[in-house]
């Protein structure tokens, strides 16, 4: 069973920065792509970034291209999103997850198996 803890939200001022981690543990052997999503309120969960095991595979959400990076250390079972340039349309919670699987729509929230608990990023104007 795959536990996924998210870290490093907070508050900040628009066009500040943030980085937020993930850290995977039981059965991360087993683990391809993480991802991460967002949750705004009384909005759906939408797709930020994703990344596949060995990194060559990096995609963005339009909304988020140029602005965030996605990167993880596989050594430590560790998933990154750095966030810069936020913008207050930024706010949310952001959820990282993880998959058993390579193939499929890694974009999609149905494509992923575990999800973190989720950590709350606001982001004043």
């Amino acid at each position: 069973q795959v536990q996924l803890v998210e870290s490093g939200g907070g508050l900040v001022q628009a066009g500040g920065s943030l980085r937020l981690s993930c850290a995977a543990s039981g059965g991360t052997f087993m683990i391809y792509p993480m991802g991460w999503f967002r949750q705004a309120p009384g909005k759906e969960r939408e797709f930020v970034a994703v990344i596949s095991w060995g990194g060559s595979n990096i995609r963005y959400a339009d909304s988020v291209k140029g602005r965030f990076t996605i990167s993880r250390d596989n050594a430590e079972d560790t998933t990154y999103l750095q966030m810069n340039s936020l913008k207050p349309e930024d706010t949310a919670v952001y959820y990282c997850a993880a998959s058993y699987s390579e193939y499929g729509d890694i974009t999609s929230s149905d494509h992923y198996d575990y999800w973190g608990q989720g950590t709350q990023v606001t982001v004043s104007s």
